[in-house]
């Protein structure tokens, strides 16, 4: 290519064109039209997949941005007790408020009263998000149960979230709602607890490190599980401050003594050596043992409590007076025919070392043995170690609980039942039903032989017994005409007038056992009642209290007075 001539002026005065032979390069212009090119091919592709192939998608993104979804949180199940009275609940969810989730609060009744046994809930963690078994999964952000009830129940009381459509504009502000897909609540848990009676029972405790446990002698049922001093369930639900205070609180209101507290049941345990004595053929019914006040083992010497307290003995004891009186010689005797092995495999008969199966946390507690001591202890068995554990004492650790438990089979005819959660027949999940459903086992004892263990119970609580304030037990049913009604029972006598008391007779035994050094011993004392057609028991345990006589004892007759009142 040949640069066009420069045009000059001519000597004419036209025009004139100046011819050059320097050659153009057309690199650079081909250069520049091709990046030009491309791109307007690059803008072209990008548009193309902007508006055709990822159209949908950005449209999507553009309703989104236009549209919130916000989570509805279910109404958790309810939870009530036998006769339907509500425990915890949950408000619906106010699915007017503008906010990123949309949450029912949980409402417990009297928080402090059902807390050991209802539990609370917290924020799911990582690995509860892991873990999780139900077949509605937890998400981010969800509450889940983190004790007893609320936690055992989990799958059956959380329910299915909901979700809420809103339109908003650019700046996030709600324009209107579009739709709400409706939150399922979880189901109702009926509970066998009576919680009027519970409360009744909280309310003689509260201000003392103690236990009350009922149960139906005949289904397991637990009609009263508390524990003092408790907390209170709402702070956990509504994130109060005051939480952080049960956790330094050296009086350990956080601890359900119930089913975790574990302790020397002292004389209690005394229906258990005196069953497999009898069953075990090392005495009769008549064997009759000397009280000598004491008794020796090698250097140390074993007391009989009256001939400590009071320097007097029983005389001649049999296994019914032994039982009455509370006689520690008599059960050191019969101990040391026994031995620790055959108490040891009688202990696990009444469900001494063994979690209940309640379903909530439990400890198993410990029953002694040479091995165990050699093992555990290392050192080896003496005859007073058996002295001990013929009396409860010693290394013997067990929880209120499985002390109700064993009280069972005495007031039942001879079934050992698993105490209960739920009221027989309550509507759960199949892999619940465990803890609705009646499961009593006979126990290898002979009828004669239970008979004479319940006399010797009936005779604790009679004129001469350790359970002295039930000697007069009975309660005021006056009718509007003045005349008294027989109290649930047949076996109930009828007062003449309307001052009198309508007596009930009792099967019981009062324990203290040996606490801390320097600490006063803890009182025990378990019960069934009416005697002839024993329909409740009921145990209570104080720690740290003093003499079970003394101070169980009155709590246990306080509550079972309000039971039977109520009753009529």
């Amino acid at each position: 290519m040949i640069k066009l001539p420069i045009i000059s002026k001519g000597i004419d005065g036209g025009m004139d064109f100046q011819r050059s032979t320097k050659r153009i390069n057309p690199i650079p212009l081909i250069a520049v039209i091709l990046i030009i090119f491309i791109l307007f091919v690059i803008l072209f592709l990008r548009f193309f997949q902007l508006t055709v192939v990822k159209g949908a998608y950005y449209k999507n993104l553009s309703e989104k941005n236009r549209i919130r979804e916000v989570i509805v949180e279910a109404e958790r199940g309810t939870i009530v007790d036998r006769k339907g009275f509500v425990l915890a609940k949950n408000s619906p969810a106010n699915i007017n408020q503008d906010v990123s989730r949309l949450e029912s609060h949980r409402i417990y009744s009297e928080p402090e009263v059902f807390a050991h046994l209802i539990g609370y809930r917290l924020l799911a963690s990582k690995e509860d998000l892991i873990s999780d078994n139900c077949l509605v999964k937890l998400k981010s952000g969800d509450k889940t149960g983190k004790k007893a009830v609320e936690k055992l129940f989990e799958c059956d009381l959380r329910g299915n979230q909901g979700r809420k459509l809103s339109e908003v504009d650019a700046t996030g502000k709600l324009l209107r709602t579009i739709s709400i897909l409706e939150p399922v609540q979880g189901k109702k848990i009926q509970l066998a607890i009576d919680g009027e009676l519970q409360k009744e029972a909280y309310d003689v405790i509260k201000d003392k490190k103690a236990v009350v446990v009922s149960l139906r002698p005949r289904t397991g049922e637990i009609l009263v599980l508390t524990s003092s001093p408790s907390y209170n369930t709402q702070y956990f639900e509504d994130g109060s401050r005051e939480l952080s205070a049960y956790f330094s609180d050296d009086n350990k209101p956080m601890l359900d003594r119930a089913t975790e507290g574990l302790y020397a049941p002292g004389s209690v345990f005394k229906m258990v050596v005196a069953t497999a004595s009898l069953e075990e053929k090392q005495i009769t019914k008549e064997t009759q043992i000397k009280d000598t006040g004491k008794i020796q083992a090698g250097s140390q010497t074993f007391n009989n409590w009256y001939y400590l307290q009071y320097g007097r003995m029983d005389e001649d004891v049999d296994v019914i007076k032994a039982l009455q009186r509370s006689n520690d010689v008599f059960f050191y005797v019969v101990g040391e025919k026994l031995g620790p092995q055959l108490i040891k495999d009688w202990a696990e008969k009444f469900g001494y070392h063994q979690k209940t199966g309640i379903g909530i946390d439990e400890f198993e507690g410990t029953i002694p043995f040479p091995f165990w001591k050699e093992d555990v202890i290392r050192d080896k068995w003496y005859t007073g170690d058996t002295y001990n554990m013929s009396i409860g004492q010693g290394y013997i650790l067990t929880t209120p609980l499985q002390v109700a438990r064993a009280t069972m089979p005495f007031a039942n005819g001879g079934y050992m039942c698993k105490p209960l959660l739920l009221k027989i027949g309550s509507d759960v999940s199949s892999e619940y039903r465990i803890y609705a459903k009646p499961d009593c086992k006979k126990m290898p004892i002979t009828n004669e032989n239970l008979q004479t263990i319940r006399e010797g119970m009936i005779s604790a609580c009679k004129t001469g017994g350790t359970g002295w304030p039930f000697f007069n037990f009975g309660v005021h049913t006056a009718t509007p005409s003045g005349t008294i009604k027989v109290q649930g029972s047949p076996t109930l006598s009828v007062a003449s007038n309307s001052a009198s008391l309508s007596p009930i007779q009792v099967g019981c035994k009062t324990g203290t056992a040996e606490s801390k050094p320097g600490k006063q011993p803890h009182a025990w004392f378990t019960v069934f009642a009416p005697a002839d057609n024993p329909e409740i028991v009921l145990t209570v345990f104080v720690e740290e209290g003093g003499q079970g006589s003394d101070v169980a004892s009155p709590i246990a007759k306080n509550i079972l007075q309000r039971y039977f009142e109520r009753k009529e």
